[in-house]
């Protein structure tokens, strides 16, 4: 038997071993995946809003100068508006991925599961850009407060040249920009990889609409 034919056989080989998906099977495996990824984002917001709850009140358990820090705070309206704001957000955020996964879990249409996937991914959109402007606007309302708390601070500050002032607005500024970064790293790593997945799940079933 000569290579031409050794080759031919290999082929039929090879062609047997591969299934032909259906746009059904497609779509099905494509809906199980994007429920899969919706759910698993809904976990990772639910793990979010238990480690900033964490974050609030370990403080208070585990040292008495934070403690009084805090206590100290929790006077400013600011401080109380930041923190209700930012649990109403994440609550909200949890809620809406809830609504997600179950949107797409009950769907049999392929429109209307593109449509949820759409719909997600706009959520996750908005609630990262909630979470860099929230950091943008704690940061500087945060050394305000502790500058006004603090009269020996004041007093520095008041007795430093127009230099100096400068100096410590321009640390201020690369500190925000490290924390900004930091959390736009850390959304893009854990929301972002799911978010691929899910545009993936909708390539696919945009070619079953063409």
């Amino acid at each position: 038997m000569d290579e031409l034919e050794l080759l031919k056989k290999d082929w039929k080989k090879s062609n047997d071993t591969y299934k032909t998906f259906s746009d059904h099977d497609i779509y099905e495996m494509s809906h199980k995946k994007s429920s899969n990824i919706v759910k698993t984002l809904f976990y990772i917001s639910m793990a979010e809003l238990v480690f900033w709850i964490l974050i609030n009140f370990l403080p208070l358990v585990l040292s008495d100068q934070m403690k009084a820090q805090l206590e100290e705070m929790s006077h400013s309206w600011v401080y109380i508006g930041l923190n209700i704001l930012s649990y109403a957000v994440i609550i909200l955020f949890v809620y809406l991925l809830w609504s997600a996964h179950k949107a797409i879990s009950v769907t049999d249409n392929a429109k209307k599961l593109m449509e949820s996937i759409l719909k997600t991914r706009k959520i996750i959109k908005y609630y990262v850009l909630y979470n860099l402007l929230i950091a943008f606007i704690s940061i500087p309302v945060s050394l305000a407060f502790s500058i006004s708390n603090h009269p020996e601070l004041y007093e520095k500050l008041s007795a430093a040249s127009t230099s100096q002032i400068a100096v410590i607005l321009l640390i201020t500024l690369g500190i925000t920009g490290l924390f900004l970064g930091f959390i736009w790293l850390f959304y893009k790593l854990i929301y972002g990889i799911l978010i691929k997945r899910l545009n993936r799940n909708y390539n696919e079933l945009k070619k079953l609409e063409v």
